[in-house]
């Protein structure tokens, strides 16, 4: 297993991150394990490794394929790849739905879609959703991927991946450990706790049958403030920790009206000072969806408004 430092470390956090990438990226490239496991926490950089990773492979000479968990995900990548390259060849599979993709694919010169996987043979990248992939057989290609990127790792259950693992010969796992679990919409009871049940996310099962596999973190998260990374790297990343990006003073939200002593009001000058805030409703019985609730987040969005914040950042002194 290769970790990087722990939270905290003496590093810059930018050279820290740095060094991250650089490891995952020369055991992507260069390692002979058959996966290679990322964790990443919240704004760590997740797709900015997978876009990168995959203009060098295929700078490399090393066509890929990529899976994403949804459309929307499928969509910024593509666009992502074309901002970084846009003389590179992409392939945009997709399903035969009236809607299937974003249109502004449709203004992008280096990028085919089509449903059919044959069409996009030969091209450097591939990428559709985990669920279109299953559809499709190593019959009907020339031969399977040498490489794949799989993003969003732990929203994909592992029959998911079972169904896609034939197309590609190594992969490159990317996820967030700290995410929900994949859901089923059918009863696992009967698998629950064996390392080989299906409900389980994509990752958990791998690494339960390929412990040797080199697993990395990028230990840093620039969208967190040190005020509020500790938190919640403690609360949800205890095995993966990692540390804020920016420094305390770095970042600050000012409003321009004061506070009206409301419970909204509140709550968002504690965000403001200390980098998170908890809106607590009193206790009652309620429906699923919960009207209270809704209500209340559309007062702290109002007043938010309302009192016309100023926030200021590591880039620069203007709000």
């Amino acid at each position: 297993m290769q970790l990087a430092p722990p939270a905290g470390g003496s590093l810059d956090p930018g050279a820290e991150a740095a060094r991250a990438t650089a490891a995952i990226l020369h055991d992507t490239l260069h390692g002979t394990h058959r996966g290679v496991v990322v964790d990443s926490p919240p704004g760590a950089g997740k797709s900015t490794l997978v876009v990168r990773a995959a203009l060098e492979l295929a700078a490399a000479g090393r066509p890929l394929m990529i899976i994403a968990q949804t459309n929307a995900q499928v969509d910024d990548l593509v666009l992502r790849l074309a901002e970084k390259d846009p003389e590179l060849p992409v392939g945009r599979l997709h399903s035969s739905d009236p809607d299937p993709y974003d249109k502004a694919l449709d203004d992008l010169a280096n990028v085919r879609k089509s449903t059919k996987p044959g069409d996009l043979a030969g091209l450097d990248v591939v990428i559709s959703t985990a669920a279109k992939w299953a559809h499709v057989k190593v019959e009907q290609l020339d031969a399977p991927w040498g490489h794949a990127i799989v993003d969003e790792a732990y929203q994909m259950r592992s029959d998911a991946l079972l169904a896609v693992a034939g197309l590609f010969e190594r992969a490159l796992f990317v996820g967030d450990p700290g995410q929900l679990d994949p859901f089923s919409i059918v009863g696992a009871d009967q698998w629950a706790g064996l390392s080989y049940d299906p409900s389980a996310s994509a990752v958990t099962t791998l690494l339960a049958h390929n412990p040797e596999l080199p697993q990395h973190r990028l230990p840093v998260s620039w969208r967190l403030p040190a005020s509020a990374a500790p938190l919640v790297s403690d609360a949800f990343y205890p095995y993966t920790p990692f540390r804020s990006g920016t420094g305390h003073g770095d970042r600050a939200l000012r409003f321009a009206v004061a506070s009206d002593g409301s419970g909204p009001d509140r709550v968002i000058d504690e965000a403001a000072a200390s980098g998170w805030g908890l809106l607590e409703l009193p206790a009652r019985n309620t429906p699923r969806t919960d009207p209270a609730a809704v209500r209340a987040l559309a007062q702290v969005v109002r007043r938010l408004l309302d009192r016309g914040g100023a926030a200021t950042s590591e880039r620069g002194p203007d709000p």
